[in-house]
C-alpha cells in the first residue's frame, strides 16, 4: 500500500493549526483585557507567523496573504511602535475569526473568495500605516561589525552563560518570497538571539536588462554570537525549508573552563577527577551529538569524549557547583479518535464479560471465602481501574468550546450594537470528548441568545445604572458526577408578562392559565416560541430554545432556568461525564429488571401505611420527614402492569431531579449496585418515553436505565396544576 507522505504532512499541520489557533485566541483575550505583556504577545505572534509558514509550504496563498498582515500588525506591537487599546484590538479579534475560517477553509479544499477577508485585512493593515502610508520595513544594517566578547572578564564569573559561535549561509529562492516571506525578517529574528554580523553576496545580481522582478540573487553569510542552543537557530529557518539553501555551522568554544564543566559532571554523574580534569571539548564536528545533563548544561556546546574519571573532586569544590534539577518533560502523542472508540467499546465488553462471570459464580454457590470469588472480586477491582483510566483519555476540558464562543459574542454584539465581554470559568473542566462535541451546536444558541435578548444595549444599561458593557459569564463544574454549564448574564432577566403574552398569541396556553414564575420561564423551551419582533439572522424565526433542550435531553442531561428581573438570567445545563458507562442501582419492577441512576437517588426507603395519601383520583403522595412528596409507581407508569403495586410491599426510592424537585419512585424490590455500559436505545430500536438508555446485564438480558427525570415529568401531565404545585413540596 502507497503512503500518501504529503497528505499524512498536510494532515499534521492542520492539526496543529487548530492549536495554534487556541493559543492566538487566548492571547488576544488576555491582550484585549490588558494583559499586553511581552510574553503573551511573543505567543500571538509566534502562532500566526507558524500558521503561515506552514500555509506557504502547501502553497495556500489566501491563508499566507492575510496571515502575513496580521503578522505585521502584531510585529508592531512587539516592538512597541503600537498600543493594543480597545479599538486596536477590536481588528485583531475579526482578523482572528477570519484567519481561523480561512485555515477552515483550507483544510477542506474550498474555494476562497479574496472579498470575504479584504475588509479585515484593510483594517488590520490600516494599524500599521504610518501617516497614512504603510511603513517601511526595518532596514538591516549588512556592515561588518567587530564583537568584543569581553573573554576575561566572563571567565572571572565562577560559571558565565556559554556562548556559541555559528557561521550561517542562507540563500533564499524564489518560492521564498512568492510564499510571502522575507529575507530581512528572518535576519532581524536571527538579531533577537544575539549579535550577527551580516555579509550580503551581490555578486549574482545580472544587469538591469536581465533582472527577473520576481527572482531571487542575493544570499547571506550571517555570523552569529549567541547563547542560545543550535535548535533555537534552527528554529528561525523552520518554515522556510526548502525555500532557501541553508548551512548552521558551529565553531569556537563556549566561554565555560574545563574545571567548571567537569564539576557539573562529577554532580551528575556521582564521581569527578580530584585533581586538573582532562576532558575534550569538539563542537564543530558533533553539533548533533546532543549530550544534556541537567538544566545547567542545556546550552553547552556538545561534548565528543569523556575520559573515565580517575580521581576525585574535593568536596569544596563540589559543593560550589548549584546541583541541576531535572524537570520530566510532559509528552503526548496524537492517536485517533477512532482507535480511542474501539478501545472505549472493548473495554465496555469487558466490563459485560465480567458482569456474567460475576452471575456464573452466584448462580454455582461458590463460598465467599472460595479462591474463585476472591479471584473474581480482584478482577472486578482490576476491569473498574482499566475502565476509569480508558475514559479519562477520552475525556478533555471544555477550554476548546469555550473559546469558540468569544466569537460568537463578538458577532452577535457587533450586529445588534452592544458593548458585551464573555468571561470564562471552570476552563479545565474535563468531561467525555463525545459530551463536548455534542453540546458545541446548543450552547452557540444560548450565547447568541444571552447577547441578544439578555443584555440590554448600551442606553438602556445607561438609564438602568449599570455599566454600558454587559457581561455573559460561561462556567462549568463537576457537581455529584455530572458536570454543570452555566451561562449567565448581568441583563434585564426575563420580561415574564411579555413571555406570557407571547405563549397566548401563538396559542400555546389558555389565557386563563395559572402558571408561576417558573412555568413561565419553561415556556421558552416551547417548539415555535419567540418574543422577537422582527425575524434576523439572529433570532425570531420561532427555533433555537426548544432545539437546545431536545440536543440537552439527547444527551441524559437536564435544564434549568433562573431569573431575576432587572439583574439577569442563568441557565443551568446538568450532563453526565460520560456517554459509555454508568454507576446505577438494579431494581426489580413487575418481573424487570431496570437501572436507576445513582447520581438522582438521595436515599431508600420502606414505606409505611400511615404514610401514603391519596391525591386526586389517581395521585399518591409520600411523607417523608413532614414533607410530602409525589409518588410515583414506575411499573404502572411504564406499562408493565396495570394495576398500581401495594406501597407497603414495595421499596420507595428518593430521587432529586436537576430542577431540584424531589419525587418517591414505587418499585419492588432492590437487586444491588453495580457499574453499567450504555447502549444507546435509539439507535438500537427507538426512543421510549421515560428510558435513557438500555444494558446487558451479566445473565445477558437487556435491563432499561430509567430516565428520572422525564419519568418525573410525564407521570404529571394528566394532573391539574393544582395538584402539582401540591405534590412537589419540599
Amino acid at each position: 500500500m502507497t503512503v500518501d507522505t504529503m497528505a499524512a504532512i498536510r494532515l499534521t499541520f492542520f492539526q496543529e493549526c487548530e492549536e495554534q489557533l487556541s493559543e492566538m485566541e487566548l492571547g488576544l483575550l488576555a491582550m484585549d483585557e490588558g494583559n499586553a505583556d511581552s510574553e503573551t504577545v511573543n505567543a500571538v505572534f509566534r502562532a500566526v507567523h507558524s500558521i503561515k509558514g506552514g500555509a506557504g509550504a502547501f502553497k495556500l496563498t489566501a491563508l499566507v496573504q492575510f496571515a502575513h498582515t496580521f503578522e505585521t500588525a502584531l510585529d508592531h506591537v512587539r516592538a512597541g511602535k503600537l498600543t493594543p487599546t480597545a479599538e486596536v484590538m477590536k481588528p485583531m479579534l475579526r482578523a482572528a475569526d477570519v484567519l481561523a475560517d480561512l485555515v477552515e477553509a483550507s483544510r477542506d479544499g474550498k474555494e476562497i473568495d479574496e472579498s470575504s477577508y479584504a475588509g479585515v485585512a484593510a483594517e488590520v493593515k490600516a494599524l500599521t500605516l504610518v501617516g497614512g502610508e504603510e511603513e517601511a520595513e526595518e532596514a538591516i544594517d549588512f556592515q561588518p561589525t567587530v564583537i568584543d566578547f569581553g573573554l576575561p572578564e566572563i571567565a572571572a564569573e565562577p560559571i558565565a552563560a556559554p556562548r556559541h559561535e555559528y557561521r550561517i549561509q542562507f540563500t533564499p529562492h524564489i518560492e521564498l518570497y512568492a510564499n510571502a516571506n522575507e529575507a530581512a525578517l528572518i535576519i532581524r529574528e536571527l538579531s533577537r538571539l544575539g549579535e550577527v554580523e551580516v555579509n550580503c553576496d551581490a555578486s549574482a545580481v545580472p544587469s538591469l536588462d536581465a533582472i527577473d522582478e520576481a527572482g531571487a540573487y542575493l544570499s547571506w553569510t550571517i555570523r552569529l554570537s549567541s547563547e542560545s542552543p543550535i535548535e533555537a537557530v534552527r528554529e528561525v529557518f523552520e518554515f522556510v525549508e526548502g525555500e532557501a539553501d541553508i548551512s548552521i555551522e558551529t565553531d569556537g568554544q563556549p566561554d565555560v573552563s574545563d574545571a567548571d564543566i567537569a564539576a557539573l559532571l562529577a554532580q551528575a554523574l556521582g564521581s569527578a577527577p580530584a585533581t586538573e580534569p582532562e576532558i575534550e571539548v569538539a563542537t564543530p564536528a558533533l553539533e548533533n551529538a546532543d549530550v544534556e545533563i541537567g538544566s545547567a548544561l542545556s546550552s553547552v556546546s556538545p561534548l565528543a569524549e569523556i575520559p573515565a574519571p580517575e580521581t576525585v573532586v574535593p568536596a569544596a569544590q563540589a559543593a560550589e557547583t548549584p546541583k541541576a534539577v531535572a524537570v520530566p518533560a510532559q509528552t503526548t502523542i496524537r492517536v485517533e479518535f477512532d482507535r480511542v472508540d474501539r478501545l472505549i467499546n472493548l473495554v465496555g465488553e469487558l466490563v459485560i464479560n465480567q458482569a456474567m462471570l460475576s452471575q456464573r459464580v452466584i448462580e454455582a454457590n461458590f463460598a465467599a471465602s472460595s479462591s474463585v470469588v476472591i479471584g473474581l472480586e480482584e478482577l472486578e477491582q482490576l476491569t473498574r481501574e482499566i475502565q476509569e483510566s480508558v475514559m479519562a483519555i477520552r475525556a478533555q476540558p471544555v477550554k476548546p468550546l469555550f473559546q469558540r464562543m468569544s466569537r460568537i459574542v463578538r458577532e452577535v454584539a457587533d450586529a445588534t450594537g452592544k458593548q458585551v465581554r464573555l468571561k470564562t470559568d471552570g476552563e479545565a473542566t474535563e468531561v467525555d470528548k463525545t459530551v463536548v462535541e455534542r453540546l458545541a451546536e446548543p450552547l452557540t444558541h444560548m450565547i447568541r441568545n444571552a447577547v441578544d435578548h439578555g443584555i440590554e444595549s448600551p442606553e438602556a444599561r445607561a438609564a438602568a445604572g449599570k455599566p454600558a458593557e454587559g457581561t455573559v459569564r460561561l462556567s462549568a463544574a463537576h457537581r455529584s458526577g455530572r458536570i454543570v454549564i452555566e451561562i449567565s448574564d448581568d441583563g434585564a432577566g426575563i420580561d415574564r408578562p411579555k413571555v406570557r403574552a407571547s405563549a397566548i398569541k401563538k396559542g400555546l396556553i389558555s389565557p386563563d392559565a395559572q402558571l408561576s414564575d417558573s412555568d413561565i420561564d419553561n415556556l421558552l423551551f416551547l417548539p415555535g416560541f419567540s418574543t422577537a419582533a422582527t425575524i434576523s439572522n439572529i433570532s425570531g424565526r420561532g427555533v433555537g430554545m426548544d432545539v437546545v433542550k431536545r440536543s440537552i435531553l439527547a444527551l441524559g442531561g437536564r435544564m434549568s432556568i433562573a431569573s431575576r428581573p432587572g439583574k439577569g438570567s442563568t441557565f443551568s445545563m446538568s450532563l453526565p461525564l460520560t456517554l459509555a458507562v454508568l454507576d446505577g442501582m438494579a431494581v426489580s419492577v413487575a418481573g424487570q429488571t431496570l437501572v436507576v441512576p445513582l447520581t438522582a437517588i438521595v436515599e431508600t426507603l420502606k414505606p409505611k401505611k400511615g404514610e401514603i395519601h391519596g391525591l386526586g383520583s389517581e395521585g399518591r403522595v409520600m411523607a417523608i420527614r413532614n414533607t410530602f412528596v409525589p409518588l410515583i409507581d414506575v411499573g404502572t407508569q411504564l406499562g408493565f402492569r396495570g394495576t398500581v403495586a401495594d406501597p407497603e410491599r414495595s421499596v420507595a426510592i428518593l430521587v432529586e431531579t436537576d430542577g431540584g424537585a424531589r419525587n418517591a419512585l414505587l418499585v419492588d424490590s432492590i437487586q444491588d449496585q453495580r457499574q453499567v455500559v450504555i447502549k444507546s436505545l435509539e439507535a438500537n430500536y427507538g426512543t421510549v418515553a421515560g428510558i435513557a438508555a438500555a444494558t446487558i446485564l451479566g445473565d445477558g438480558r437487556v435491563a432499561l436505565i430509567l430516565d428520572v427525570d422525564a419519568l418525573v415529568t410525564g407521570s404529571f401531565e394528566s394532573q391539574s396544576s393544582d395538584e402539582l404545585r401540591y405534590g412537589t413540596g419540599g
